[in-house]
């Protein structure tokens, strides 16, 4: 009896998984390290600062938006900010009548999606007014936070998140063309 092959054991699959993963455009360097780790502290402390209750999602949404370019930044940005913010408003909305109740909320990520496809919204931004209804529905909170509470945390933690990124994304840029040029000028001074 033959035993199938496991992925391990396949190198065409082995190779695939490496192409995916291994970096060949946009390898991480010590700087990006270093501007990633900055703008995840600051936007959680600014977070913080305005005593949001769930601070940690405002570095989560500055890792999610801090992309190889400004430039594919923002349009994730955009859609990261309108979904969360149609997620955070039918969530709270809903979970008005419906507090809590997984059925509901089955029934307004439905129709949010139907929304999304007559508005032609990209799926990304689908995706995070999802996951915004969901924290909104369905984590459990005490009885003295309400789903419309919870909804407009939700929405400044990422907002603040997303603006830190953006910042250090245009900041970083202009720090870099300057070394750049300084560098470029150096070299054709010799």
């Amino acid at each position: 009896m033959r035993q199938p092959e496991t992925m391990v054991k396949n190198p065409g699959i082995n190779e695939q998984l490496g192409a995916w993963i291994i970096a060949k455009d946009h390898p991480p360097s010590p700087g990006y390290a270093a501007q990633i780790a900055v703008a995840a502290v600051v936007s959680y402390l600014i977070a913080h600062l305005f005593r949001l209750p769930e601070a940690y999602w405002a570095p989560m949404s500055t890792l999610i938006v801090m992309q190889s370019t400004l430039s594919a930044a923002l349009p994730i940005s955009v859609q990261y900010v309108a979904g969360t913010a149609i997620g955070a408003a039918v969530g709270a909305v809903v979970d008005v009548y419906f507090p809590a109740n997984v059925w509901a909320f089955g029934v307004a990520a439905f129709i949010i999606g139907l929304l999304f496809v007559v508005w032609r919204v990209e799926r990304s931004a689908y995706r995070y007014a999802s996951i915004t209804l969901t924290i909104v529905m369905l984590v459990p909170r005490s009885k003295f936070s309400s789903g419309r509470l919870v909804a407009l945390h939700r929405f400044f933690e990422v907002s603040i998140g997303i603006g830190v990124g953006l910042v250090f994304f245009w900041l970083w840029s202009k720090i870099a063309l300057r070394l750049s040029l300084k560098a470029s000028s150096a070299l054709s001074a010799r």
